[in-house]
């Protein structure tokens, strides 16, 4: 769904992993007379658009959802100051998050970020199955996580019983230079971090399924 206002003034594919220089398709992009870029890339995929978007002097914001995931910051650097977004469900800069002990325990003790918030929601919806049902038998485990809710680094998370995709709220952030109070958190060492500008709620955030999951009797 878009607003009547906006126009979608192009789309496109390219191979995955297989291009290298992005010029000819910042060119496109520039021609479009486009403002806003959202992409599904990762890796040196994201990476590469973006710097040859910068290249071409293209004044766009581009809408990401991997723009986080190990490598881009990197490749990215200062070349995403304030023009690449992120969406997704973790932001350690975020006002209301809860578990900054961990990203800090975790630099500390690995010399890494973490940023894998799932690794943690997904041992807390198992915790809580297994002390429910008293039980580590997989069936029962399962079976007492639908609709289960657990408290995660970015608030309350529930399990949907109808699929097992796990609800929760998501953010929109901005790749900007870490000022050591409301970005504290930088990635892979870059001095750049993320700063949420909008944050969606699990309800506002939920979309519909048309999912038919098959449970063992």
């Amino acid at each position: 769904r878009k607003r009547p206002d906006i126009q979608i003034v192009g789309e496109d594919l390219h191979p995955l992993a297989q291009v290298k220089d992005f010029a000819p398709y910042a060119a496109k992009i520039k021609a479009s007379g486009a403002d806003t870029v959202i992409t599904g890339n990762w890796g040196s995929d994201l990476a590469l658009l973006i710097k040859a978007g910068k290249d071409a002097g293209l004044p766009v914001n581009y809408y990401t959802y991997y723009a986080a995931t190990t490598g881009v910051p990197t490749a990215m650097g200062a070349s995403g100051a304030e023009h690449v977004k992120y969406v997704g469900y973790y932001n350690p800069n975020n006002p209301t998050f809860k578990g900054g002990d961990i990203v800090e325990g975790f630099k500390k003790k690995y010399n890494d970020d973490f940023y894998v918030m799932a690794a943690y929601s997904g041992i807390a919806f198992l915790a809580k199955a297994m002390k429910d049902t008293g039980s580590t038998d997989p069936v029962k485990v399962a079976k007492a996580m639908e609709g289960a809710k657990v408290e995660s680094m970015n608030g309350t998370v529930e399990m949907r019983n109808t699929d097992h995709q796990a609800q929760q709220p998501l953010v929109v952030a901005t790749w900007t230079k870490v000022n050591g109070k409301d970005i504290k958190f930088d990635q892979e060492n870059t001095g750049y971090g993320w700063k949420t500008n909008a944050q969606l709620d699990q309800f506002v955030a939920a979309q519909p399924t048309s999912c038919q999951m098959k449970r063992p009797n």
